[in-house]
């Protein structure tokens, strides 16, 4: 292989390792039910903390039980875009398959790797 090639593949590897790294420490914050409950999620979908709020009715566990799980969805959701973000901008040039930015599927034809 290419020394230019393995220089590139290199570097990519440590910006990924240094995205992955900061995903960890990024952080996104969630409410359901206006506000009832909140769900705090790291950039790689490792759930922190969830907060009820003082007038959240303890009595309704079906409703408490649904809103815990919106919040909780949602909070992975948002969390799986910011790694996307963050991951598809460093992979954004590239056409490789499995990754942010790959024009198709392997073998459909796109330029990339086979």
């Amino acid at each position: 292989m290419d020394k230019f090639i393995m220089r590139q593949a290199q570097e990519l590897q440590a910006k990924m390792a240094k995205a992955q790294e900061e995903l960890s420490d990024a952080t996104v914050e969630v409410s359901a039910g206006g506000g009832a409950i909140k769900v705090l999620i790291t950039g790689q979908q490792q759930v922190q903390k969830v907060t009820l709020s003082a007038d959240v009715d303890m009595a309704d566990r079906e409703l408490l039980e649904d809103l815990i799980l919106t919040a909780v969805n949602e909070a992975i959701t948002k969390s799986q875009e910011l790694a996307q973000d963050r991951m598809g901008a460093i992979t954004s040039g590239l056409k490789l398959p499995g990754m942010p930015g790959m024009s198709g599927p392997p073998g459909s034809g796109q330029k990339g790797f086979r």
